[in-house]
């Protein structure tokens, strides 16, 4: 049998993160997602919980709320982590894809932050890919939409104007 409190106190730290999330308070975000953690470890491991699964819960969160702080070191690590948990997983239930998609975005911001454009372009399309697939409801997916959207056509931008890594034949006898 499951510690009731510890499960209910667990999952409503995390459900208060996310509602702090929507709200841009990315302070208390942040702390609500480690105390969900704290919380969830205080269970015996011979518990039928999935802590592995819940920290992933936990670390899509906070990787956001870290972007959203400046802590992008921080919020690529955090994105890492729930996105081995969700992408060893595949098809997920419709809350664990909310939050799937959450981590995609939060890797975009940290990759994007930390002057890795490159590699958060492809990120950020995902992001919009995910929530047009996504049928159900994707809490702040209109602002995650519009920051991808932005993000991609600057960093789509940028990388066109780039000249290419080669000389052309004509730069050779100039």
């Amino acid at each position: 049998m499951k510690p009731l409190k510890e499960v209910a106190g667990a999952y409503l730290a995390l459900s208060d993160a996310q509602r702090q999330l929507l709200e841009s308070n990315y302070d208390e975000a942040a702390a609500s997602c480690r105390r969900a953690m704290e919380i969830s470890r205080t269970m015996p491991p011979e518990e039928a919980f999935d802590h592995a699964g819940f920290d992933a819960f936990c670390h899509a969160g906070l990787a956001e709320a870290l972007a959203g702080l400046g802590s992008f070191d921080e919020a690529l690590a955090s994105a890492d982590k729930a996105l081995h948990h969700f992408n060893r997983r595949g098809e997920l239930n419709q809350d664990e894809g909310k939050l799937w998609i959450s981590a995609v975005y939060s890797r975009a911001l940290a990759l994007d932050g930390l002057g890795r454009g490159a590699e958060a372009l492809p990120e950020f399309r995902k992001t919009v890919e995910m929530i047009g697939e996504r049928k159900g409801e994707t809490p702040g997916k209109d602002r995650m939409k519009e920051v991808a959207a932005k993000r991609i056509a600057e960093l789509g931008a940028s990388n066109q104007h780039k000249k290419p890594g080669y000389k052309a034949w004509w730069e050779f006898w100039s």
